[in-house]
């Protein structure tokens, strides 16, 4: 327990401010010492009686998140300053004008882009999570020290997250692997990135997490000593062809450890890739490339490579700013070891990513993917979308996916996200040329626009003068230009409809004896959920609404339900009053935060045990509660769960398992094993006759001496399934056993 300390606790300050100072990667003058100081000062004075959950002061938060700032992404003067006073405006009685009097309007706009919308307490604004995220990258276009500074904030939000209630960090970690991991990879921050997603992980899946962290220990000197003798013959080589070199262990996230052992179902002990060999190389810009050729040459004369394996991501730099050249070969030991190739300005933007990019920009001619990203979102706030969870969707699809890359007929290269389609490659290239196609070739071969292109396909587009944009083009663009470029396209056209529509109105509201005014128009408008009065006018005009649709809209609006079908791909959300259980729980919780337990006779009660995750008693698990809906029961690492709490971190809440009767639940496991007489007939003994467990169904599949089979049976809790897993394992016959995450991945 924390107990509280003025005289330490004031050495303490002073000792993380001067660690700060120490961090800084810039020049620091008397000026910038000054104004650092000054803001150290506010920061103090704004939070000296608040307290972290720890018992610690507050200001040892915003001094760590500042060193973090300056430490590890290399900032500068003015970012550590709006680092010491992000909460300021959010917590204390200090406001943006006391922060633009006392710094000037760059360092308060920095900290508005910081400063999270007030909460609200109804249910009219679904997700705050979201709307705090559109608030913030507004910002981040125009100054992209915003996300940097939060990236900071978060981080050490992560690092201290042990103290918080479970349903919190729950929260914090889900949100945190939905948008900033992926955001700090976007940026170039592999070190920041990698640790969100490990401390996430620690979170949602602690004993994984520390299995893994344990795995890591226990090998770290075998790994050593491998590297030692991987690397000695190289070193003999470099030092003959006068290379400036060192050489640095590149391990891999627990979490990417993790996602290996998940996507290809395998141990830890079978990932060949649990580090790499990082070559650095010191070299002139203009050398960089042949220099690290000469690199992979001598590498490849010692170790047979793997032609599959070679990434040159010199010559075409990740969308991050990612630069190097990768190659896999075969060790002395028989086993597979990635080589990265690097010089020292790759590796800093490797470390650094954003702001290390800023500073060698100057000496390159050539933009970046990250310059390209900072377009895209410009382009994707320019698209106006009101919604803030669409917004954020949208940002993920274009902004967090896989790039693939696109030729022109000429042979410029395009990057887009994966899945997009000949239209999208269309706006790419130019509106107008968007506007007016009609097909396109992909590889000189006709296909439609909504054609889904693959990498490294070159791509013509087909147009027509007389092509408009349709609203069926939305269900297959993915790209926020694409869907901004549409959606403008057709309000425009629509606006032209505007004359006909209002004077067909009149006449209908004539023939009803109601006045035809400003009031009445909207009244319409919001009752058959349409966003603006042109998409009114347009409907009306092209004969969607008429005599009949308008009685009932505004005579009897009950009868006028289907109206509410009628609208655009980007329509605003008719927000409903929400009457339901659900929202009674959700004020209860706000008032009375308690964990629903849950009973064993599942139809009694108002939630859904869901089939994404399949929980069983034993596992954690956490309600989800969606207005006019039963609460959903997920397990805490269910990736559709951890989706949820990255958006509405107001409708999680705890839930555990009551132990009461035994009832059966249905669970899967796939087995792995050698092909043998009898193999059934020790399963079904094993499960039925020791364990006493009821069997579903048992699928098998026999190739090439291996069998792999799929069990669906039913069990009591988490610790029923562990026994009849490790039961099977005993059986030297089986070499693999996993747990299938949702009963819907069983074959029957």
């Amino acid at each position: 327990m924390y107990i509280p300390d003025p005289e330490i606790e004031k050495k303490e300050i002073i000792k993380r401010y001067r660690n700060l100072l120490r961090a800084l990667q810039v020049q620091k003058t008397p000026k910038s010492r000054q104004l650092i100081r000054k803001a150290f000062n506010m920061a103090v004075e704004a939070h000296k009686d608040m307290r972290r959950k720890t018992g610690e002061p507050y200001i040892y938060h915003p001094l760590d998140v500042a060193r973090i700032a300056a430490g590890e992404i290399g900032l500068g003067i003015t970012s550590i300053i709006c680092a010491l006073l992000h909460d300021v405006v959010e917590d204390t009685d200090y406001t943006l004008s006391d922060i633009k009097n006392s710094f000037g309007e760059e360092v308060a706009k920095i900290i508005d882009g910081l400063t999270k919308i007030e909460e609200i307490s109804d249910y009219s604004t679904p997700s705050m999570q979201a709307e705090n995220f559109k608030k913030m990258l507004h910002t981040m276009s125009e100054d992209t020290r915003v996300i940097l500074i939060k990236l900071a904030d978060r981080l050490h939000n992560m690092r201290t997250s042990d103290i918080m209630p479970k349903e919190k960090q729950l929260k914090i970690a889900s949100e945190t692997l939905y948008l900033f991991a992926p955001l700090a990879n976007r940026l170039g921050l592999d070190a920041i990135k990698s640790e969100l997603e490990d401390l996430s992980l620690k979170y949602t899946e602690p004993d994984i997490y520390s299995a893994i962290s344990k795995k890591i220990k226990e090998t770290s000197k075998q790994r050593t000593r491998f590297i030692n003798k991987f690397t000695y013959p190289l070193i003999k080589d470099f030092i003959k062809q006068g290379i400036k070199y060192r050489i640095e262990p590149h391990y891999s996230s627990i979490y990417s450890i993790w996602e290996k052992m998940k996507k290809k179902e395998i141990l830890f002990e079978e990932i060949f890739n649990i580090f790499a060999v990082r070559i650095i190389i010191d070299t002139p810009i203009e050398s960089e490339k042949i220099d690290c050729w000469k690199v992979y040459s001598i590498i490849s004369d010692h170790f047979r490579p793997n032609p599959k394996k070679l990434r040159d991501w010199i010559s075409l730099p990740q969308a991050n700013g990612y630069e190097a050249l990768h190659t896999t070969v075969m060790s002395q030991t028989g086993k597979w070891v990635e080589v990265q190739i690097m010089t020292t300005r790759m590796n800093e933007i490797a470390e650094r990513g954003y702001a290390a990019h800023w500073k060698f920009k100057s000496s390159q001619n050539r933009e970046s993917g990250l310059d390209e990203w900072m377009k895209n979102i410009t382009e994707l706030l320019r698209s106006d979308e009101e919604n803030a969870l669409d917004f954020l969707s949208d940002f993920k699809m274009n902004l967090f996916s896989d790039e693939i890359y696109i030729f022109t007929p000429r042979g410029e290269l395009k990057s887009l996200p994966n899945g997009s389609t000949a239209l999208d490659f269309a706006y790419s290239i130019h509106t107008q040329i968007g506007n007016n196609s009609i097909a396109a070739k992909v590889n000189h071969k006709l296909v439609p626009l909504h054609h889904k292109l693959k990498n490294s396909d070159q791509v013509e587009i087909i147009t027509s003068k007389t092509q408009t944009p349709k609203e069926n083009w939305f269900s297959f663009v993915v790209t926020a230009r694409a869907k901004s470029r549409i959606k403008e396209a057709i309000k425009k056209n629509r606006k032209t409809f505007k004359k006909e529509g209002e004077k067909k109105l009149e006449k209908i509201f004539n023939q009803l004896n109601i006045e035809f005014i400003k009031h009445n128009i909207s009244k319409l408008q919001e009752n058959v959920n349409l966003p603006s009065s042109i998409d009114l006018f347009y409907f009306i005009a092209i004969g969607n609404i008429g005599y009949k649709e308008v009685k009932n809209s505004l005579q009897n609006p009950e009868l006028s339900s289907w109206l509410q079908y009628i609208k655009l791909p980007f329509t605003k959300p008719k927000i409903q009053k929400a009457e339901s259980l659900s929202e009674t729980i959700l004020e209860k919780i706000k008032n009375k935060p308690k964990s629903i337990l849950l009973e064993g006779n599942i139809s009694k009660l108002d939630y859904i045990i869901s089939s994404c995750c399949n929980p069983i008693p034993g596992d954690d698990i956490i309600g989800l509660i969606s207005l006019n809906e039963p609460i959903r029961i997920h397990r805490t690492n269910c990736p559709k769960a951890i989706q949820f709490m990255s958006r509405y971190a107001n409708q999680i809440i705890k839930a555990k398992w009551r132990k009461k009767d035994k009832i059966a639940f249905l669970a899967g496991i796939k087995i792995t094993a050698i092909d043998s007489i009898g193999f059934i007939s020790t399963i079904t003994n094993i499960v039925s006759f020791q364990l006493k467990l009821n069997i579903r169904s048992l699928h098998l599949e026999s190739s090439e001496g291996y069998i792999e089979a799929t069990l669906m049976i039913y069990v009591h809790d988490t610790q029923n399934l562990n026994e009849l897993i490790n039961k099977l394992k005993e059986n030297k016959q089986i070499k693999k056993i996993i747990r299938l995450s949702r009963v819907s991945e069983s074959p029957i």
